[in-house]
């Protein structure tokens, strides 16, 4: 069946658009590279129960119409879907079952998210140590966490999965929050907009005052982390403000310190990316509608800029009617009429985010390392020393390093170190993050075996452009 959308990914916002195309007559080809839709937020929700419910709360269970709706729909749904290719041309390749398939459609919607911010420090790679995320992933698709672990960092997200621990009543050794006393001054500014969404504001000061009175330590100010141990982790070393290294011992590290827009397919398709020097990272160019600099291709959600679950749900359903007027499906008077309420959801929840932004923006150095045996490139397990001496010779960004070391050449393509790399060169050049720029990616962004590209299967109407 041939598709006039193609939209890749089933978080909020890409359920969102594939609802609200099919229901105006669109044939849509959802790919997702889970097993079940929901994306990060609303993971597993088709089959949460009860238990689940009440662990991770009300905002997770605000997903469960959004799978129904896509579900009701003729829609094609394909899981376990690894996209590896967005062409100019929007032909798009995937593969999944073991074979690899090449499509096309009039219209592609990227709707990627978001992913975790690398938090390179001493140890960050050792087993035992994962993103606070991932934490959240196995608490939400297998009931698993880790009794006894210590969450390090900073951002909303670190203490909501922390909440969610205790509420599945696990227990916490310790919280070491890196959040910069002096970022409270700067978020000042932003709290009258921020007062749009006070309820937001007072969930997340409840989580902090459960968790503080469960009796889990709660140590603010830390300025410098490494991870204890030689062949897994044992612990976290820390220090607060100027004093001496203290430990706090676990098997169990989770990091986090923000989530940034998942850039690598809109990259590699060609899409024009701006860099945003608050939130510090790249997002895609677009319009009102998602639409990009490329002709047939929108970005919706998270993968546009970080703005949340409900924000993501909005910008989907815009970037759907916004097709669906390209396709002749609706005309522009009918887009701005059911455009109303999703935009005035996607300004109400974006008011927010300036304050937070401000509020747990990461520091510098935790940012960009200072010990020279931290780990930057974990693909090709290249160091800040390895990548200094490659600096030493003179390059001119992060293309040039790559080709001289390999940083960023790995199977991730660059996920977890990019924006590092990006700004030491930066720091180390005395130039703008946006001047130096970011790699230069290439399909397949993700891996794919020879033999299935040997056996690609490709659209029809391909074969005959």
């Amino acid at each position: 069946m041939s598709s006039d959308v193609i939209i890749i990914g089933a978080g909020p916002a890409g359920l969102a658009a594939a609802a609200t195309l099919s229901e105006s007559g669109a044939a849509v080809l959802l790919l997702d590279d889970q097993p079940a839709p929901g994306g990060q937020i609303y993971r597993a929700i088709e089959r949460a129960g009860t238990t689940e419910e009440k662990v991770l709360g009300a905002e997770y269970v605000a997903g469960r119409p959004l799978t129904e709706a896509m579900r009701a729909q003729s829609i094609d749904y394909v899981p376990d879907a690894a996209v590896w290719q967005v062409t100019d041309g929007r032909e798009v390749g995937y593969s999944t079952g073991g074979k690899a398939k090449l499509v096309r459609a009039p219209w592609v919607i990227l709707a990627t998210g978001a992913q975790e911010r690398p938090f390179p420090i001493p140890g960050w790679t050792l087993p035992g140590v994962m993103m606070a995320g991932a934490a959240q992933t196995l608490l939400k698709s297998s009931g698993l966490a880790a009794d006894g672990a210590v969450f390090a960092g900073t951002g909303p997200l670190l203490y909501l999965v922390a909440y969610q621990y205790l509420k599945a009543g696990v227990d916490i050794t310790a919280i070491l929050d890196t959040t910069d006393s002096g970022n409270r001054w700067a978020a000042l500014k932003h709290l009258p907009g921020a007062l749009a969404r006070w309820e937001l504001l007072s969930k997340g000061r409840r989580w902090m005052a459960e968790i503080k009175q469960s009796g889990t330590r709660v140590i603010s100010g830390v300025t410098a982390l490494k991870v204890l141990g030689e062949d897994a982790a044992t612990g976290v070393g820390y220090r607060v403000g100027s004093g001496g290294w203290q430990e706090a011992s676990s098997t169990h590290i989770f990091l986090h310190q923000g989530v940034v827009p998942n850039v690598n397919l809109g990259m590699a398709a060609g899409i024009a990316y701006d860099w945003d020097p608050l939130q510090l990272f790249w997002h895609p160019r677009t319009d009102e509608w998602g639409r990009t600099d490329i002709d047939g291709i929108a970005v919706a959600g998270d993968g546009a800029g970080i703005g949340g679950a409900l924000a993501a749900e909005a910008a989907g359903r815009m970037a759907a009617l916004g097709v669906l007027t390209e396709l002749g499906k609706i005309d522009a008077a009918e887009r701005e009429r059911r455009s109303r309420e999703p935009r005035q959801t996607w300004n109400r929840e974006r008011k927010i985010r300036p304050f937070l932004d401000a509020w747990f923006r990461p520091a510098d150095h935790f940012r960009v390392p200072v010990d020279e045996n931290t780990v930057i490139c974990r693909c090709e397990e290249l160091t800040l020393k390895d990548i200094r001496d490659t600096l030493d010779i003179g390059l001119a960004g992060p293309n040039q390093l790559k080709s001289y070391c390999r940083a960023g050449m790995g199977p991730c393509q660059g996920r977890f170190c990019g924006l590092t790399v990006q700004e030491l060169m930066a720091a180390a050049s005395g130039r703008d993050a946006a001047d130096v720029g970011y790699y230069r990616l290439r399909p397949p962004i993700k891996p794919v075996p020879l033999q299935e590209l040997a056996d690609l299967e490709t659209d029809p109407s391909i074969n005959d452009a």
